[in-house]
């Protein structure tokens, strides 16, 4: 049973999110690195992010019982009562929030509540609604960077907006090549992804477009002067390879096989940004 709660929290989700939060946080921190502080952000953000998660599970069982990914999750198949998993995701946010509030500033507990908001309600109710429903979604995953340099400085500023951008950028192909690879599951439960409503081609197109934003995004933060050039040469470098992956598309014989191409080679992209910012500081001395 202990398992079955801890998959509710979707781990992985977890995971990615925390090291995009400690990235913004050691670029804020420019090596001067509050470990107390990082400790009680990681554990704050993971708290509220994993009490989303099981809200998420729990508006979603319709439709994940009716997917082939997710109709093996406990809450689709009834192994744990509804009810239990909303006071486990109450527990979590008070506890995630409690520690953020405790131990950080205001401001990144407002980023933990915009974060949270977005994905249990407005990407909850606009993926079942609209095609732009993945946008929506965005806004959340974007949130974590910000929440970790807002930690350290304590204001909005260019920087944590150009985070921001950077972060829904990356997630539009990274989402997009999901929703290719499982087209048939998301027919099966009506949900109206782009890929179903406008086409394979045009959101191909679209993940060209955002590809090519999130290149010019990171060109942006170094030309803030707020991060040097050797992260600026191997993040140009990766982004390039993953705009012609992407653009191998309008060619490739087996979308589902290039979908997932693109999907993984989206998180070396993600991980090669978080970590590139996370050291730079040490790069330019």
């Amino acid at each position: 049973m202990i398992a079955k709660y801890y998959q509710l929290i979707k781990p992985g989700i977890i995971r990615g999110n925390a090291i995009t939060a400690a990235a913004g946080f050691f670029l804020a921190s420019k090596g001067n690195i509050d470990w107390g502080l990082l400790l009680a952000l990681l554990t704050g953000v993971s708290l509220v992010m994993a009490s989303g998660c099981v809200a998420n599970n729990y508006i979603d069982r319709d439709i994940d019982a009716k997917m082939q990914r997710t109709k093996s999750r406990a809450l689709a198949r009834n192994t744990i009562a509804g009810h239990h998993a909303i006071i486990y995701s109450i527990i979590l946010a008070i506890a995630g929030f409690g520690v953020l509030a405790a131990f950080t500033n205001l401001l990144t507990v407002l980023v933990g509540v915009v974060g949270f908001v977005d994905y249990v309600v407005l990407y909850g109710w606009s993926k079942r609604k609209s095609v732009h429903g993945t946008l929506v979604g965005t806004i959340a995953g974007a949130t974590p960077p910000v929440a970790g340099y807002v930690a350290v400085t304590n204001r909005l500023d260019a920087v944590a907006c150009l985070l921001f951008l950077i972060l829904v950028l990356w997630q539009m192909p990274h989402f997009y090549a999901i929703a290719i690879r499982r087209m048939d599951e998301y027919k099966a439960a009506k949900l109206p992804m782009m890929p179903i409503v406008k086409g394979v081609k045009s959101t191909k197109i679209q993940m060209i477009i955002y590809a090519a934003g999130f290149t010019a995004a990171i060109a942006l933060l170094s030309l803030l002067d707020y991060v040097g050039m050797v992260y600026l040469v191997v993040m140009l470098v990766i982004s390039w390879i993953w705009l012609k992956l992407i653009a191998s598309g309008f060619s490739a014989p087996n979308n589902q096989l290039w979908a997932k191409q693109v999907f993984l080679f989206s998180l070396l992209v993600l991980l090669a940004f978080s970590f590139m910012i996370s050291i730079d500081t040490y790069l330019k001395q």
